[in-house]
């Protein structure tokens, strides 16, 4: 593949088709975006710029320009301590979902507002809503348990004219719900989407984290200088009974709102939790389930989603 000068950072090469991140980021239509990025370039060993990975700084400004340039959102912040998510694998998550609402009568996605979908722990970050709004123009609810996560992503929405039409965020008061007490009894949602924690204890997240610091800090003994804590809050990453719990109280607690929601889905960071997930589904009398693998790069993701409906 020939690269023009700029598009020096390989990124996965499985997206979905409809997913804009394919190729190389474009450096320099990115630091025209967002100029504060420029500081972080740097060379690596083949004299082509990138960014350092391990750099939470680098890592933040380079999402900054993402947003900027393909989604129009100028004004976005991540809280110290807060997950500050990679863009071109949750835009994947966003364009999966969206052929959920095709049909071979309608194989084009449908646009607009009248799409409204729910994105259960949306975060300080507000990324699916964003990514989905913009790329569709669909409605969102955004909801989490934290309400400083829940304020971080207001100032987004607020400050974005583009966003503040189409995203409302809501606090879940019940650390024990999903739905209840988010889901109002009029109301009607095309999709919801998760991305799930999937640590059991702070424990395992935490060494989770470490190792993955050290992979990306792999060959750099001795690099000083400043660095922000990505490592996520502790909603974010571990809850009881891990992932397999929450999508086990998510899948029971879907029962309750199965007219309301025409599709359910979730990111599944564990395959081996599939199986059992397929058949709690089944028992509860789900009419479609289905997986939607996703590959990127060396990391594989999968989506489970099901339905209570039948067209």
């Amino acid at each position: 593949m020939r690269t023009q000068p700029g598009k020096t950072i390989a990124k996965p090469a499985l997206l979905h088709p409809r997913n804009p991140h394919q190729g190389r980021y474009d450096l320099a239509a990115l630091c025209a975006s967002d100029p504060e990025l420029t500081p972080y370039l740097k060379n690596n060993p083949k004299g082509e710029k990138t960014i350092d990975f391990s750099d939470s700084y680098a890592v933040l400004h380079l999402n900054k320009a993402l947003l900027a340039h393909y989604y129009h959102v100028t004004n976005w912040q991540v809280p110290e301590g807060y997950l500050c998510p990679p863009i071109p694998g949750r835009a994947d998550y966003i364009h999966y979902i969206a052929d959920l609402l095709t049909s071979e009568d309608h194989p084009k996605v449908p646009r607009g507002k009248n799409i409204r979908v729910l994105d259960i722990g949306t975060g300080a970050n507000c990324i699916y809503p964003i990514i989905g709004s913009q790329s569709y123009g669909w409605k969102f609810i955004g909801t989490d348990i934290d309400p400083v996560a829940l304020k971080t992503a207001r100032v987004i929405v607020q400050s974005n004219p583009c966003l503040s039409n189409l995203i409302k965020l809501r606090l879940q008061p019940d650390l024990n719900s999903i739905f209840k007490g988010i889901i109002n009894p009029t109301e009607r949602f095309d999709l919801s989407m998760c991305n799930p924690p999937f640590h059991a204890s702070e424990a395992e997240a935490h060494a989770a984290n470490q190792r993955k610091r050290s992979k990306l800090a792999k060959g750099k003994a001795g690099k000083t200088g400043k660095t922000r804590n990505f490592g996520g809050q502790k909603n974010e990453l571990c809850c009881s009974g891990g992932e397999i719990g929450f999508l086990t109280r998510m899948a029971n607690e879907s029962v309750e709102y199965s007219r309301q929601v025409n599709w359910f889905t979730s990111l599944v960071s564990k395959g081996s939790n599939i199986p059992p997930l397929k058949k709690i589904l089944s028992r509860l009398g789900a009419r479609k389930i289905d997986v939607l693998n996703m590959n990127q790069r060396q990391k594989a993701s999968r989506l489970i989603v099901w339905s209570f409906l039948t067209d």
